[in-house]
């Protein structure tokens, strides 16, 4: 059975939480702060974390980034603060949405319904080839993998399905509307600020290698194109 880890330090929450998740047909594994959330990621394998930022001996933003550092895997964060500054931080290291407390448990399984319908490769046109080769630029969708040159490039794989949609149509502009939709699903709770942000961390990791014939450009005002140099 697929396993979703929660990262709560309340237990109310986590029993909640963990009744929803079994209806759902998933298992529930629980950690009740940041060490053991890490501990209990790397020995049960989780499809999915539902992680709570605030949380004794270490914070779930520091958690997210250790997970990022070697896994795609979606998470969602859970936080009690509204302010926008740390929902974009959170999408900003690697989170794949967040919800903000009070919540309701069916918003909750809503959400991770949907992060869940987002399969590897589902948002990608399953006719097309599944290795990308543009310029020094190699993405493969077998491996869900990312190299500049002769550099892996260490991107989420939300990330990877952005350079494959914007790589496999060059130098059309894609709205922050069609991306959402595309990467998120048409269901999806959040905003445009979502793409942007994924967007931006995106651009970070492949900045670091050379690539003068093609680059991720921003259009004011409409949104995102794949250009290349003709």
């Amino acid at each position: 059975m697929k396993k979703i880890l929660i990262a709560d330090d309340n237990e109310d929450i986590t029993d909640i939480l963990s009744n929803y998740i079994e209806r759902e047909g998933y298992e529930a594994v629980v950690a009740m702060d940041g060490e053991e959330a890490l501990r209990l990621f790397e020995q049960e394998q989780p499809v999915l974390v539902l992680l709570d930022i605030m949380m004794p001996k270490i914070d779930g933003y520091e958690v997210c980034r250790e997970i990022r550092k070697k896994s795609s895997v979606p998470i969602i964060l859970v936080t009690a603060r509204g302010e926008d500054f740390e929902r974009v931080m959170g999408l900003d290291i690697g989170a794949d949405d967040y919800i903000v407390k009070p919540f309701s448990p069916n918003e909750v399984m809503a959400r991770v319904r949907a992060v869940m319908r987002r399969t590897p490769g589902e948002a990608i046109n399953a006719d097309n080839d599944k290795i990308m080769q543009i310029s020094n630029l190699t993405i493969n969708l077998e491996e869900y993998t990312a190299k500049i040159g002769d550099t892996k490039i260490p991107l989420t794989k939300k990330e990877i399905e952005t350079m494959w949609i914007l790589g496999q149509n060059p130098n059309k502009v894609f709205t922050r509307d069609n991306l959402l939709d595309s990467l998120w699903g048409f269901d999806y709770y959040g905003d445009t600020r979502t793409v942007d942000s994924h967007i931006k961390r995106l651009r970070a990791k492949i900045d670091k290698e050379e690539h003068p014939q093609w680059r991720i450009k921003t259009i004011w005002g409409v949104g995102y194109k794949f250009e290349i140099d003709e």
